[in-house]
This record gives structure tokens, sequence and C-alpha cells, in this order.
């Protein structure tokens, strides 16, 4: 009975020693405190992250080449004030994280159909004609400004009532003897076929674009075109734009300024000789 008994406290003995060793092999490999483990990133791994794509807006600088547009009665042409404003805008809207991109960007002729091609190949979600008036119906007493919308868009709709507010707005604080049409304001045209007059804003439609035409000031005006000829003018007429564009895209503003035009005839032209497009 005592041999018996030494062997079973000696087997108990060794396995306790052994019990403790194994307990301290596994506490130095664990940290002391395991309340939190910070995660591990291996050399070889890779993060991703989602870049969100910047809003493209295409500005088109009316006329342009041999088609000068409207002419002011000591010579500005049109064309020349549309592309510097539309170059002014671009750049207010790169300053905001807006991709802008102009039809022309220097006086050369290009027909309405390739202005419309080349803004759908980067479909924009925002395309916009720049023009300045001519053949006003008499005085004003404000800025006889003008935007045009797609008929059967309410989005081209908004976005012309939002760019009729701050055209006026911006305009307004110069000094001039306004003049202006009677229906100024943000409106419709159409054709005989009842579709849009003006062939851009129809064949942007027909793209599935949100496009507004814009007649900012009336260049023909001998005052308007007087105030055209300074800096500080055309840079307001660029910023109202690009706050204009902003709105549409970052708020849901509905506009204002919506008014409903008197019949037209097609009137004369002011476009001049047939374009020869540039190469694609």
């Amino acid at each position: 009975m005592v041999g018996r008994a030494a062997r079973h406290t000696l087997v108990v003995w060794v396995a306790a020693i052994l019990l403790l060793a194994g307990c301290s092999s596994g506490s130095a490999d664990r940290p002391e405190s395991s309340t939190s483990t910070a995660p591990t990133v291996s050399p070889t791994s890779t993060v991703t992250t989602t870049v969100l794509p910047r809003p493209v807006v295409v500005l088109d600088p009316g006329h342009g080449g041999a088609q000068p547009g409207a002419i002011g009665p000591s010579g500005l042409a049109e064309k020349e004030v549309n592309l510097d404003v539309a170059r002014r805008a671009a750049v207010a809207l790169l300053a905001e994280g807006v991709d802008a991109v102009l039809t022309r960007d220097g006086d050369h002729c290009e027909t309405i159909g390739y202005r419309v091609a080349f803004a759908a190949r980067r479909r924009p979600e925002v395309f916009v004609s720049i023009h300045h008036n001519a053949d006003p119906d008499g005085p004003s007493d404000g800025p006889g400004s003008e935007t045009y919308f797609q008929y059967r868009s309410a989005e081209s709709k908004r976005l012309s009532g939002i760019l009729y507010e701050e055209i006026a707005a911006a305009l307004r604080p110069f000094a001039a003897e306004w003049v202006g049409d009677t229906d100024a304001g943000a409106k419709w045209r159409l054709n005989d076929r009842d579709g849009d007059y003006y062939g851009i804003l129809r064949l942007a439609g027909e793209q599935g674009m949100t496009a507004s035409l814009v007649e900012l000031a009336f260049i023909s005006n001998p005052s308007e075109e007087a105030l055209l000829r300074l800096d500080d003018v055309r840079q307001a007429e660029a910023e109202a734009l690009a706050r204009g564009i902003l709105r549409y895209l970052r708020t849901p503003d509905p506009g204002s300024g919506f008014t409903i035009p008197y019949p037209r005839s097609s009137g004369p032209s002011t476009s001049g000789p047939r374009c020869t497009d540039p190469l694609p």
C-alpha cells in the first residue's frame, strides 16, 4: 500500500509540473493585455478608396470664325465676348471641382451638329450655350437677359430659371440704359413643328442632355456694348453662369423669372457663312 501511494504521488507531481510549464509557455506568447488587438496589414496589402466622379459641364460659346454673331454699334463682335465669358466661367467651375469643357476654345466656326456631338461624347450634367442678344423691343427697367429652355424638359426649365436669376442679379448693379424684350426672362421658343426652335436645344434634347441657351445682354445696345468691353462686367457674367450651374447641380432650387413668350417669326439670321467643322 505504501509503495502504490508513493507512485501515485509521483505521477501527480509530474503532471502538475508539465501543466505549469505549458501555461508559462502560452502566456509568454500572448501580449500582457488582451483587451484590444491592433489590426495588422501585410506589406503586400492594398487599400482601395472610392473616388467620386467630378461633374461634367459643357459650355458652348456661340458663333465663331466666319460667323461673328451680333455686332455692336462700335464693332464689338458677339463671338469674341461669348468666348471670353465662357473661358472665365470654366475657370470658376474648375475651382469648384466641376470639369468644364468648351465646345470651342478659339476663333473658329462649328456647326450646331458638331457642337452637340462634341458635348454628347462627354455625357455632361449640364450643357449651356452662351450668347449676347440683338434687336430688343425697347427700353427696360433692368437687364433684358433671357434664358431659353427645352420645352418638354422640367430639368432644363429649372436650370434656365436658376441661370436667369443669377444673370439678372449680377448685371443689375451696373449703370446702363438697359433694353429688352417685353417677355424677357426664362422661356421657351417653338418652331412650326412644335419642337424647340433653337437647334442647339433640340439636338441636345435628342441626345438626352439637359441644356439651356442664355442671352446675357444686348450687345446691339450702345450702352450695354460699352459695358461688355469691361473686364469686370464679363467676369460678373461668367461668375453668374458658374453660380447658376452650381446651384442647379447642388440644390433643388426651382428657379424663377419664367415668362410666356409672345409669338415670333424666324427673324434675320446672324450666323453668317456656313461652317466647316474642325476634325474630331
